[in-house]
């Protein structure tokens, strides 16, 4: 993977750095049978009410159906690498033996004609699917599930990779992208690897139309906003209206919201931050 720099040109490509897609098939079109519909909301509930600031607009997408479960036995051979316009991460397009196809997270150092399985037995190698009994100490894995049969949830990010650290007693013990160390089931499964498009975090949009072409509205300081708007917003010149708060004034940038009494504080070892959670 590597970035492209654009010559200014125009104003749009001044600051332009771009991601090299050359790990994807050239001609690939999407797999018509995993396509679905996504509707743009806007930013609004099933009220028509907004509940998130500066969403809409934004270019019509088909939604990809990827496996995240990955519970299907038996090889399967990658058919292509494509583009998803649903995620920062690129999505392989695999094909079983007996002729099923299916689209899983795209790892990196995936290529056409690699072969990859999943289930008990599979071996420990990129793009396979194990459980976490099986994974071997010190690797990487993406694609984590949090209770057996779930489907991944956690570590699906373009370039993100959690670390087996050890197994005590049921559970295995990973260490996830945000520095947090926490206990998973050893039957919850996992895919080996690191997640591909490593370089997707140094991608510079270089203009505003750009943003909007993805949906996203230009955003607004809460400082210069009217009081009514925000907590924030208010004051003579300058002021910035005193400690940081969210809209409906609680404070931000720092203060804890995790509840004490949450289920699976007793899985946390450390939160990112090197803090160890205590039941109280």
């Amino acid at each position: 993977m590597a970035v492209k720099k654009f010559n200014p040109i125009t104003p749009g490509q001044r600051f332009r750095i771009a991601v090299s897609r050359e790990e994807l098939t050239k001609g690939a079109k999407p797999e018509k049978s995993l396509l679905g519909f996504k509707s743009s909301t806007g930013g609004r509930n099933s009220d028509g009410r907004r509940t998130m600031r500066y969403r809409g607009g934004g270019h019509k997408r088909r939604y990809r159906i990827v496996d995240f479960k990955r519970d299907k036995q038996g090889a399967a051979t990658i058919q292509s690498i494509q583009y998803d316009p649903n995620r920062s991460a690129y999505i392989a397009l695999i094909q079983y033996e007996d002729g099923e196809k299916g689209y899983i997270l795209a790892a990196k150092g995936m290529e056409i004609g690699q072969t990859v399985t999943s289930g008990k037995g599979a071996l420990p190698e990129t793009g396979n699917c194990l459980f976490l009994a099986e994974v071997p100490l010190g690797t990487f894995v993406h694609n984590i599930e949090l209770y057996p049969g779930q489907g991944g949830v956690l570590v699906r990010s373009a370039g993100m990779s959690a670390q087996m650290m050890g197994k005590e007693d049921r559970y295995a013990v990973l260490k996830l992208p945000s520095g947090e160390v926490r206990r998973i089931l050893m039957t919850c499964r996992a895919t080996m690897g690191i997640v591909g498009n490593s370089d997707h975090s140094l991608e510079i949009m270089g203009k505003a139309g750009r943003m909007r072409w993805k949906g996203w509205r230009p955003r607004n300081r809460p400082v210069a906003m009217n009081p009514v708007d925000h907590p924030m917003g208010g004051g003579e010149g300058r002021a910035s209206g005193g400690h940081p708060r969210t809209r409906k004034g609680f404070k931000s940038k720092g203060a804890k919201t995790r509840s004490r009494t949450k289920a699976s504080n007793s899985l946390i070892i450390s939160r990112k931050n090197g803090g160890v959670i205590k039941n109280k």
